[in-house]
This record gives structure tokens, sequence and C-alpha cells, in this order.
């Protein structure tokens, strides 16, 4: 019933907004363009219909409404940056295919190490390596069953209802199903593919500021990096000292070597049965590798030059695309290819489209003129720190996303923080890069993310527990990215994007003259 009510609010409180408000009587566009806004924010706050289906709401309205002609619309659903996630995304599939996934996560998994607090690092080490390059939601679904044997090994009970206070192994296993959950989305923003709203962020970002110049996949990894890996080990010590350390019943001595030599022998019998590396996966593994190199070496750094001199008109959607072709054309031994068209039968198609609604969203701020009414609205927020303004937004966005899809939440944000970023003089990258990281840092509820909800339904993870441990990983997550972005956003994106504090490079201005235009 609340969702029936939710999809005809939709569309009255736009009509409504047309018909009785006239914020600017000489561009009735802004109104239209506000009124589609609205819409499209009550339907993905409340998914009233599927996500993609009201991402398509602009190619019908923008043209009805006279905000932007059908054939200025459609090009937003399918730019570069869709192809880079598609690229991206082939080979993660390629990558689960022949279980290279597997391999690298086992293979994380022993070197690390096998006592409870390294066991707890290793889950935590390879999850986020793992959703750096692929699906945080297939990660996690690998690595639960790895998880759910281990804490068995320990001698936890098969029961589907956990009691956390009557048993030590039962508590370590909340701490290491929420460790992999957490992981796989810390790990997902340390690249442009590992999560959705990056990439949303780089095509909402060049909508936006069409004349700025590009964010590369190895000055993201160079800003993003040392974040994640900051949180990472942050939040496995909180998780070490509320799951290990103070465990309701200590384990014994004898306890811990029994467990740590069934995990030992339960990790070494899974790996011999992965076998050696068959021709598949090895190549794969090269692919993978040469990718993820060619994207770090496009624009050079250090001093180097990076190859993209020789070939400026390739980006890394090129790449991405390149080496997925790669996949579809070396032959495999069992006669099909490394990667075969049926293989896409679950690929996020859902997702591109998404992605194209946002950029659509983003080019209807700028064309209608509210992007620019809304920065001449918000000039007294030029009179905060802008520390304060970063560490308000990022703020919001963890927890508006503890309740809604961090994809549109991020997409009907950060066109509203460019307006903000022009009226105030604030850097846009200092306040859209980490609203677009805290996206992914909701830790608090099942709902929040697809990692969530599955640790959740393996029914050993109580609701109290996520809720109470995922408040103090929030607000964790809340400093660590206001803090370390802003203080490494100038240093690395400053040599290309003039990124200062108190200055707004030309870009800006030149984005705010056309958008005016």
């Amino acid at each position: 019933m609340p969702k029936r009510i939710f999809l005809l609010m939709g569309p009255l409180v736009a009509g409504l907004m047309i018909l009785f408000l006239d914020v600017s009587p000489a561009h009735p566009e802004i109104i239209r363009m506000a009124a589609i806004v609205v819409w499209m924010a009550l339907w993905w706050l409340t998914e009233a219909v599927p996500l993609p289906v009201t991402a398509l709401l602009p190619v019908v309205f923008y043209p009805l409404f006279g905000i932007m002609s059908a054939q200025d619309v459609a090009p937003q659903y399918f730019n570069h940056i869709i192809f880079l996630f598609m690229g991206g995304f082939m080979i993660a599939i390629a990558m689960e295919r022949w279980e290279l996934h597997r391999r690298i996560a086992l293979s994380i998994i022993h070197w690390v190490g096998l006592g409870r607090r390294r066991l707890l690092f290793g889950f935590m080490l390879a999850t986020a390596f793992l959703s750096m390059w692929i699906s945080n939601t297939a990660t996690t679904m690998m690595m639960v069953p790895i998880a759910l044997a281990v804490v068995q090994n320990m001698g936890e009970p098969d029961d589907e209802a956990i009691n956390s206070d009557s048993n030590s192994t039962c508590f370590y296993g909340i701490g290491l199903f929420l460790a992999i959950a957490y992981a796989a989305n810390i790990g997902g923003f340390a690249t442009l593919i590992g999560t959705p709203p990056n990439l949303a962020f780089m095509g909402i970002f060049q909508e936006q500021f069409p004349n700025a110049p590009e964010i590369t996949f190895s000055q993201w990894l160079l800003f993003a990096l040392p974040i994640s890996v900051a949180l990472l080990v942050l939040v496995w010590g909180y998780l070490t000292l509320r799951f290990v350390s103070t465990s309701s019943i200590a384990p014994t001595p004898k306890e811990m070597e029994s467990s740590e030599e069934a995990n030992q022998t339960f990790f070494q019998r899974q790996y011999q049965g992965l076998g050696p590396m068959s021709r598949e996966e090895k190549i794969v593994a090269g692919i993978f590798t040469v990718t993820a190199l060619l994207w770090m070496t496009r624009s050079g750094g250090l001093g180097l030059s990076g190859w993209g001199i020789y070939l400026p008109q390739a980006n890394d959607s090129t790449v991405a695309m390149a080496m997925a072709l790669l996949l579809f054309i070396i032959p495999a031994r069992s006669g099909c290819r490394l990667l075969c068209w049926e293989d896409l039968k679950d690929f996020p198609w859902g997702i591109l489209i998404l992605f194209g609604g946002g950029l659509a969203l983003a080019e209807g701020f700028s064309e209608s003129g509210l992007s620019l009414w809304l920065g001449n609205h918000l000039l007294a927020l030029g009179n905060f720190p802008p520390l304060a303004l970063v560490f308000a937004s990022t703020s919001a966005m963890a927890f508006l996303t503890e309740l809604t899809s961090n994809t549109p939440s991020t997409q009907m944000f950060l066109p509203i923080l460019a307006s903000i970023c022009r009226s105030t003089g604030i850097h846009p990258l200092l306040l859209m890069v980490p609203t677009t990281l805290a996206a992914s840092c909701a830790f608090m509820l099942p709902v929040a993310t697809p990692p969530n909800a599955i640790v959740f339904g393996t029914r050993r993870v109580p609701i109290r527990e996520m809720a109470k441990t995922g408040l103090v990983v929030n607000l964790i997550a809340i400093v660590v990215v206001t803090l370390m972005s802003f203080f490494l956003i100038k240093p690395i994106f400053g040599p290309v994007f003039g990124a200062q504090l108190d200055t707004l490079p030309t870009w800006v201005s030149e984005a705010s003259i056309e958008s005016q235009g």
C-alpha cells in the first residue's frame, strides 16, 4: 500500500509544483525541472517502481517540458563512463567464471595467517581487494560461505538463531560476517569501477563542469586508496576490540589451538580443491593485471609521462572495452571463449540505465538553469567554514544511504552540491568527492547495502549487533573520509584541477556562464 501511495504522489506533487509555483517567471523550465527532480526523488527513495524505470523519466519529460530535446537526452544514457563500467564488469565476470577471484581470496587469507585477529584481517583484506575490481555483492556472496565454514570449524553450534552472549565463537562469528560486509563497502570506493556511486560522480562532475580536466583511474586510486586502507585498518581495530578482545567467554589456549588447526586444514583443502591454475585462469589473470596497469599508467605521475600522451583520444573506458573484447575472442579449452555472451545473463543492465538517468538529471540541472538558481539561493552557506560543510555533507550522505540506495542518492545529491560550490566559492572536488565516498559508508542496517543484506541473511548477525556496531563504524568513516579528503585533495588533484581551497578554477566559472546562457 505505501508504494502505491508514493507511486501516485510522485506525479501529483510534480504537477502541483508546476501549476502553483513560479520561482522564475522568465524561465518556467526551472520549476519544471525541479518538479521532475522531486518526482524522481520520491520514486527513487521509496522504490515505488524499479530504480532503472525512474531513471527513464527524463527521456519522456525533458522534451515534453521544454528542458532538452530528445536528441540531446538520449546520449546521456550511453556515454564513455558507462562503457568503463561495462568493460570492468565483463572482466569481473570472467574472473568469477574461472574462479580466479576465489584463488585470490584464499591466497590472501592464507598469507595473512589464521589467528583470530589475523583471520579477521585476512577476510577483510581479501574482501576489500576483490571489491576494488568486482561487484561488492559478488565478493560478499563468495566470502560468506567460506566464513560459515570457518566458524563451524571453530565449533559454532549449527543453530539458525545465534545468541551472542552464550558462546565466544558465535560472538566472533558475528564480527567476522560484519567484517566481510564492511570491507566490501570500504574496498569498493578505492577505485573508480569498484562501486556505482564513484562512476555516478564521474559522470555528474563531467556534466556539471564540462571544461574541467578528466578524472583518471590513477588519480582516483592515489586519492581514495589511502582513505580506504586507513578506514579498513581502523574498522579492523574496532571489530577486534569488540568481537575478539571482549568476547563474553574467552576461548582457552587449547580451544584456540584446536580451531586454528581445523582452519589450517580447511583452507588447505579449499585451496587444493582449486587445483593448479588452468590456462584460462592464467590468461584472465594476465588480462586483469594488464588492464589495471594500463589504467594506472595512462596519465603518468611521479614525474613520468603516461602512455595517454601518445593516444590522447583514448581514455579508461577504451582500455576497459579493449580488454573485455579480448575475453570474447581468446578461445578456451571448453570450446567456448574466455567469456561467452551467455555469461552476461546476470549482467546488471539496469545499473547502466540508472547511471544514464543520473547523468540526464545532472545535465537537466544545468540546461534548465535550476543549478544556477539553487546556487544563488544558497549563498548563505558561504559563511560556514569549508571543513564544516564537508563534514555536514558526508554525514548527511552516510546516514541517508542507510535507508536508500546509494547510487540514486548520489545522483540526487551531487548536482545540488555543485550548485553550492558555485555559490560559495568552495572547490567542487572538495565537497563532491568526500560525499561520494560517504555514499559507500552505510554500515548500520541490512537495507543499506547488498553486502549488509547478505550477511544479515545468514541469520547469524542479530539486527541489534549490526546497528550498534554499524553506528560506531559510520562515525569512524565520516571522520576519516572528511579529514583525509580535506587534506589529500589539494596535493593529488591540485596540479591538474587547480584544487585550491580559497579560489575557484576557471572551469567552474566557465560552466556557470554556459549554464546561465
